[in-house]
């Protein structure tokens, strides 16, 4: 760590995923905060009327409203981890033998172990509560409860040629990340891989996807590629110069927060997504020192960031579905359509929810996602045997995203 107020840059050839960086700690506590903070802004805007509907809405539930509204902040924070830990993970892997198969096994395990019993749940819940009624399944397109839909949300096609499932809203960024998954080993087999015919049949699955896919996923993979590329950097400056980044940092995403329009993710809002993502990643860069081994921060930080990052991927896909059942209770048992802002105790119900979408999301992660590193070395034993389980050994990872665990 420098001392001097002056940055330096440098190029790594190897990115650094050790767990005792602060790097790795702050990534950590983001992880779990940002899908909080999804669950919380949902949850508001399904249970309370919308800021702009109030008439003269009281100065406590604009602050309220202010509070939860950074899900578009969170969600870009989701992309940019996912970049710098799942392409730079794959980065410092290539040319290993079994790396891309090993490659294909953590994304799709890490994927569905969560995703399966999240659509079975919504499936079920959907009888519950009488918005999927029995023999409705088929397979049709139309159908956001259809098998079409089922199978392929669980392929990212959602956004592309097929609705979210279940109407979870939610899923339209697990299409991104899909994507950027298949898209970023087929760039880097462009550049990389010995056979010619190898870089042909990449190169054109990349122009093929190009064509095929909606423009709102190809832009945002700037953003995704934009996190590999930092993941090799590193930016040594002092504490001030640091904390000194904070500012401008902070102020950017309020001013995006109150001016942008926070429910796309499209060319109107790449701009300011650049410009977020530079200034965050710059920060992320800066803090690849570890912690002090007396630190009393570091390890209260690691372990609360942990905890929270462990299940944040199940929060993030379960909390509509939740939602929506939370939403059934208390309309069929106390006939409440809506959470009044200028009643105290309706404050007090959405906060009874949303700690029912947490608990709920933490024992379906003990209940399936904690299980997602058994299920991927069962898969890698099936698919190659030993050899391919130790090239798959990960290097230790710190807080990896909603899709990297």
């Amino acid at each position: 760590m420098r001392s001097n107020k002056m940055p330096r840059l440098t190029f790594q050839a190897h990115g650094q995923f050790d767990e005792d960086c602060w790097h790795s700690i702050l990534i950590s506590l983001l992880r779990g905060v940002a899908a909080f903070v999804v669950a919380a802004a949902h949850l508001r805007a399904e249970m309370y009327p919308g800021l702009r509907t109030l008439a003269d809405p009281s100065l406590w539930f604009q602050g309220f409203a202010f509070a939860t509204g950074f899900a578009h902040q969170a969600v870009l924070v989701f992309f940019v981890i996912s970049g710098w830990l799942v392409g730079g993970s794959l980065l410092n892997k290539i040319g290993q033998p079994g790396a891309l198969t090993n490659y294909a096994i953590d994304r799709a395990t890490r994927l569905w172990t969560v995703l399966l019993p999240t659509f079975v749940l919504t499936l079920l819940l959907g009888l519950g509560t009488g918005v999927l009624l029995p023999g409705s399944i088929d397979f049709s397109a139309a159908n956001e409860f259809s098998a079409l839909s089922f199978a392929g949300n669980l392929l990212g096609l959602q956004r592309v040629v097929l609705a979210n499932f279940g109407g979870n809203y939610a899923l339209w960024s697990l299409a991104n990340e899909t994507w950027y998954y298949v898209m970023f080993p087929l760039l880097v087999l462009l550049f990389t891989a010995r056979s010619p015919s190898m870089r042909i049949a990449s190169g054109g699955a990349l122009v093929l996807a190009t064509v095929l896919l909606p423009l709102e996923i190809l832009l945002y993979f700037a953003i995704w590629l934009l996190g590999v590329a930092f993941s090799r950097l590193r930016i040594e400056c002092g504490f001030g110069v640091r904390c000194a980044w904070l500012v401008p940092l902070a102020a950017m995403s309020v001013y995006f927060r109150l001016t942008a329009d926070n429910d796309r993710f499209d060319q109107t809002t790449l701009g300011m997504d650049l410009a977020l993502s530079l200034m965050f990643l710059a920060m992320l860069s800066s803090l690849r020192f570890n912690a002090a081994p007396t630190s009393k921060l570091a390890r209260p930080l690691a372990r609360f960031g942990t905890f929270f990052a462990n299940f944040s991927f199940s929060l993030y896909v379960l909390h509509l579905p939740f939602i929506f059942l939370l939403k059934h209770v208390t309309l069929a048992q106390f006939g409440l359509r809506q959470l009044s802002p200028g009643e105290p105790r309706h404050f007090a119900v959405y906060l009874v929810m949303l700690g029912v979408l947490l608990l709920g999301s933490y024992l379906s992660y003990l209940l399936f996602e904690a299980q997602t590193y058994r299920i991927r070395r069962l898969v890698k034993n099936l698919v190659g045997g030993r050899t391919v389980t130790r090239a798959a050994a990960p290097a230790p990872a710190p807080a990896p995203t909603p899709a990297e665990r």
